[in-house]
């Protein structure tokens, strides 16, 4: 049976005034419609929600998966925490924490 969904890789790329292309390599023994890796989270140092990208089929036969996202971060955020999440045991799998680039 699967467990947690791992964040494996991150890489965060500027791309306007505030804007950032995340892009997120997740792993997860995705089973099908049931059981898989349904979204991850970007947050920030103190644990605040700045945005999720939403996954909306499983990856039964693309593991580990990459997926990204188009991101307004607010001027003072130095560094994120990217968590990913799974439809059985939610949160709980590795995080990855990234500098911002400004």
């Amino acid at each position: 049976m699967a467990g947690f969904a791992d964040v494996m890789d991150v890489k965060i790329v500027k791309t306007g005034a505030d804007l950032y292309r995340i892009t997120v390599t997740v792993t997860h023994e995705d089973e099908g419609w049931d059981h898989y890796a349904d979204r991850w989270d970007v947050l920030d140092e103190d644990g605040n929600l700045l945005g999720s990208r939403v996954l909306m089929h499983p990856h039964v036969e693309e593991q580990p998966f990459t997926r990204s996202l188009l991101l307004a971060l607010p001027m003072g955020v130095k560094r994120v925490v990217i968590r990913a999440h799974d439809k059985i045991h939610g949160l709980g799998g590795l995080e990855k924490s990234v500098d911002v680039p400004h």
